[in-house]
């Protein structure tokens, strides 16, 4: 069972930038792509970003330009890099890996935007 792990999250004031990691414990299978997702107030978890194994990107149209997400394969490690940051872009921001069939989670980092 592969194991995601989330870092980075805190507070900025708007205009911040922040930097997000997700660090698999191991080699994921046949992996497809990965994504970055918000949670706010215990609504659903809404995809932010998301990188297929090719390199392809999407961004939901609100972090267009202000939001990059890349990977590192050789360290098994996904980023968010978070500019320009706005205090609707608050929220738990999990990553997630899948596959044929799996979908791993990990445990969330807490984004706050706030002056």
């Amino acid at each position: 069972q592969v194991q995601l792990v989330e870092s980075g999250g805190g507070l900025v004031h708007p205009g911040g930038s922040l930097t997000l990691s997700c660090v698999a414990s191991g080699d994921i299978p046949d992996l497809i792509g990965q994504g970055w997702y918000r949670q706010t107030s215990g609504e659903r978890k809404d995809v932010v970003a998301a990188i297929a194994t090719g390199g392809m990107t999407n961004y939901v149209d609100s972090v267009k330009g202000r939001f990059t997400i890349s990977r590192d394969s050789a360290k098994r490690t996904m980023y968010l890099q978070m500019n320009s940051l706005k205090p609707e872009d608050t929220g738990v921001y999990y990553c997630n890996a899948v596959g044929p069939g799996y979908a791993y989670w990990g445990q969330g980092t807490q984004v706050t935007v706030s002056s």
